[in-house]
């Protein structure tokens, strides 16, 4: 009977540790952010074809499309860019309707806001309700989260890091302390090209406990993907990196963090791997092919960071319908040449760049979806490993890459022609020691290359294109 006894009130102390170790975290989970985004994340976001002006009925169609056509493809994520929080008076008529607006924001010489944004009574940035009126009443941006969820679609949005300049100014208490947003903000720590914000003091009592009343807040309206920006380029922010990285962990919602923009210094790697899922290795990337030229740079040194929830970020596909409001150019359909297109998906594929398509998709040529929708081409880019390029030919415009597959024994490879004229591209396997014969399948077409293969590989490419292909060992 004591033996029972005493097993009794031993199992009582447990369950009641449990139950104080719940209410302890508060959080029914803590995620490790690696476990968030287990392969690169796909989706749409809506920057290159309506900068920041992008309302909820243009949200909406694009939600819809993406849906309706791509989701079966792995494209989830539909992401709200940037100032969503700043109210715009005419940004619920057409895009050509729109009256013409400035990046930045007004103020008056005792730095009192001229424009307006939206915030709480915590000094938290709110959706413009012209623009997102299903925000209006304090429900933020829940409604529409609602919505993309129930299509099976993921809700993410763009944030400025820090704290907004209005909330300083009215010295704004911070959410559960006895701080306030002028006790955090950092005046001289402002964005160069947008001037809402203050970045904020890791250092001052109140900080993270304002980065954690922001995430508490998204995790409430049912965000799944943030966007910071202005943290890695110009100014550079560990300190914030690392207070959003412990404010979505504490939330217990995963939530991907992607960091914006780049090009982001290489020695701080491992600081990025430890508290972000993707960060961008480059500036915003647009349809010229000098800019692709570039990519293959960075790509093939940010590769070796490339892993389980850590994805080196390309930045976004500029494919498709372009700037319908800038930000970069008239509005067109994409400048990049059909080879090119290949090349760019070839390279994203196998460097493992998440793939967030920047078209207006209802407006986009149909032609532009065979390059997003190829699903042996996004096999690669889910579920290849250690992407790396093998040969960089200065002399002969020749480029290489190769992977191998998680679920097999078989590789990838990848040839590049960066020259100006059609070229045969020679892969010789003693570069990586192939020494084997090997079967070869064409990704792009869908077709398996006849004959068997040993010692090297050689394909025809137009200029600036690509080509992307499966090499399996004959049984």
């Amino acid at each position: 009977m004591k033996n029972i006894f005493n097993f009794t009130l031993i199992l009582i102390i447990i369950l009641n540790g449990c139950v104080l170790q719940e209410k302890k975290t508060g959080n029914s989970k803590t995620y490790d952010h690696r476990e968030i985004a287990p392969t690169p994340p796909m989706g749409w976001n809506s920057y290159d074809c309506y900068d920041w002006r992008v309302n909820e009925k243009e949200y909406k169609s694009n939600v819809d499309y993406l849906a309706e056509n791509l989701l079966q493809h792995g494209y989830e994520y539909a992401v709200v860019d940037f100032r969503w929080h700043v109210i715009d008076t005419s940004g619920y008529k057409p895009v050509a309707e729109r009256e013409k607006r400035s990046l930045r924001l007004k103020y008056d010489s005792q730095g009192n806001l001229i424009d307006q944004i939206s915030v709480d009574k915590y000094g938290r940035v709110m959706p413009d309700t012209v623009r997102f009126p299903s925000a209006s009443g304090g429900k933020g941006f829940k409604p529409l989260a609602d919505y993309v969820h129930s299509k099976g679609l993921k809700f993410g949005i763009h944030i400025m890091r820090g704290v907004p300049r209005i909330a300083a100014k009215k010295h704004m208490p911070v959410k559960g302390t006895e701080y306030t947003a002028a006790d955090i903000a950092e005046p001289w720590d402002t964005c160069t090209w947008e001037n809402s914000m203050y970045g904020v003091n890791f250092e001052s009592p109140g900080a993270q406990e304002y980065y954690n009343s922001l995430i508490e807040l998204y995790a409430s309206w049912g965000v799944d993907f943030i966007k910071a920006d202005d943290i890695m380029n110009i100014g550079w922010h560990p300190e914030e990196i690392k207070m959003l990285h412990n404010a979505i962990r504490e939330s217990g919602r995963p939530i991907v963090l992607s960091l914006s923009l780049g090009e982001p210094r290489f020695f701080e790697a491992q600081l990025l791997c430890d508290n972000a899922n993707m960060w961008r290795i480059s500036d915003d990337f647009w349809d010229e092919w000098d800019q692709i030229v570039r990519q293959f740079d960075l790509t093939k040194f940010w590769a070796n960071y490339s892993g389980t929830g850590n994805w080196p970020d390309a930045d976004m596909l500029p494919v498709g319908h372009l700037s319908l409001n800038g930000p970069y150019g008239e509005p067109r359909m994409s400048k990049f040449t059909w080879p090119e297109h290949y090349t760019l998906m070839t390279l994203w594929s196998i460097s493992q760049s998440p793939l967030m398509i920047g078209a207006n998709l209802p407006t986009t040529e149909d032609s532009t979806f065979f390059f997003l929708t190829n699903d042996e081409v996004l096999y690669v880019n889910q579920y290849s490993e250690k992407g790396h390029e093998i040969y960089h030919g200065w002399h002969d415009n020749t480029i290489i890459w190769i992977a191998g597959d998680t679920k097999s024994d078989d590789r990838f490879f990848a040839l590049f022609n960066t020259g100006d004229n059609e070229k045969e591209i020679l892969f010789d396997f003693e570069h990586v020691h192939l020494r084997d014969t090997y079967l070869i399948r064409d990704l792009w077409h869908h077709h398996d290359i006849p004959g068997e293969y040993k010692g090297s590989f050689t394909a025809k490419l137009p200029p600036h294109g690509a080509g992307l292909y499966r090499l399996s060992l004959k049984q």
